[in-house]
């Protein structure tokens, strides 16, 4: 048998094989691309806020409760010398433990914010164990001050994106630091000041710890040398955007315009 082509068969034949090909790679590239798309959306990172974007001479002054309450009188005294309102980030079974020091503290005008019910290394808990640490310290903050709230700060400063996911979608902003003092070192007032004094800006979210050796002693020169630099001292609320922002890779809360 003999197969005999003309030029215009032939021509055909070509335009059908190329079209062929063609839609093969097209084919192949959109599948890439959506497994691309997938594996960035599955490895992206989720953050907590580190310090916010803003213009306003502003920074934050937390102070975490895990250990005693020893000290709560005297810093209570002199933040309210100093006219300042910081934010407290309490530890459930803390608040069980002194549960006049978190009154005090609630009615002396100040902010209190969940530190988790127990205190573990909540990366090697599920979704759900992470829910229930954060709910049940806003319980017991409730169960005080008759009010919750939507502020959390993750133990040992651990995270993940299991941990951020949990308290983003029971509606907490969950708040690292930019500026640790280092005070449950033990080391004095001074030596806090030295390693922020120079790093210290608006926007920065401070970290001090009650139950200390120098915190308490030290207070009251941090806030005068904090305000001597033209910073006013907030709460923590009084700082972050509570919509309309994103966290870029460094933990920087930036409005969007």
């Amino acid at each position: 048998m003999f197969l005999v082509f003309n030029k215009q068969k032939i021509y055909t034949y070509l335009v059908s094989i190329i079209t062929v090909v063609l839609l093969f790679c097209i084919a192949g590239t959109l599948t890439g691309n959506k497994e691309s798309i997938a594996t960035a959306s599955a490895n992206e990172r989720l953050l907590p806020i580190y310090k916010v974007n803003t213009e306003e001479k502003k920074v934050a002054l937390t102070m975490n409760c895990a250990w005693n309450a020893d000290d709560i009188d005297k810093i209570l005294e002199i933040l309210e010398q100093n006219n300042v309102k910081i934010t407290f980030f309490m530890v459930g079974d803390w608040i069980e433990k002194y549960p006049e020091a978190v009154k005090k503290i609630y009615e002396a005008g100040h902010e209190i914010g969940s530190h988790s019910d127990t205190h573990p290394h909540v990366n090697n808990l599920s979704y759900e164990q992470n829910i229930e640490e954060i709910e049940k310290s806003n319980d017991k903050i409730e169960s005080i001050t008759g009010n919750r709230t939507n502020l959390y700060r993750t133990p040992y400063g651990e995270y993940n994106s299991t941990v951020i996911k949990a308290a983003q979608d029971n509606g907490y902003y969950t708040i690292q630091w930019s500026l640790d003092t280092l005070d449950y070192t033990g080391i004095t007032g001074e030596e806090m000041w030295n390693r922020i004094k120079d790093k210290i800006g608006a926007g920065d979210i401070i970290l001090m710890h009650n139950g200390t050796e120098h915190t308490a002693d030290s207070l009251d020169m941090l806030i005068k040398q904090i305000q001597g630099k033209n910073l006013e001292i907030v709460k923590i609320s009084e700082l972050i955007y509570k919509e309309n922002y994103t966290i870029d890779m460094n933990g920087t809360q930036n409005f969007n315009n």
